[in-house]
């Protein structure tokens, strides 16, 4: 485990981060992580920080009203919704469709242990 995570109490998050950090080293894409490195926790519980908004590759982004999306997860039932605050639509995009993999992703690794 990295000395990084040493104080992170979840050891399993803590292998998990541990874990993806040196796979992303050889090639993880960072945006299909299930974990967050900034903030130590299983994506899903962070993904609504403006720090998870990727205007570049249009994560968290609605590129038609040009404004950061909304993001719920319902941990009982395991679902992910995107939406835009401005015009209420779920772009259509592939960054949409990587975030809620990724996010449903870390919802089932998180209770996997």
């Amino acid at each position: 485990m990295e000395p990084r995570y040493a104080d992170v109490v979840d050891q399993h998050l803590a292998r998990t981060l541990t874990a993806e950090d040196l796979s992303e080293e050889d090639g993880l894409d960072p945006l299909e992580r299930v974990t967050c490195r900034t903030h130590r926790r299983w994506l899903h519980d962070c993904v609504a920080s403006p720090l998870h908004v990727v205007i570049i590759t249009g994560t968290r982004w609605c590129r038609a009203c040009e404004c950061a999306l909304n993001v719920a997860i319902d941990q009982l039932a395991g679902d992910v919704s995107v939406r835009c605050p401005s015009c209420g639509d779920t772009p259509a995009t592939r960054a949409t469709r990587q975030l809620v993999r990724a996010c449903r992703a870390s919802l089932a690794a998180a209770h996997d242990h």
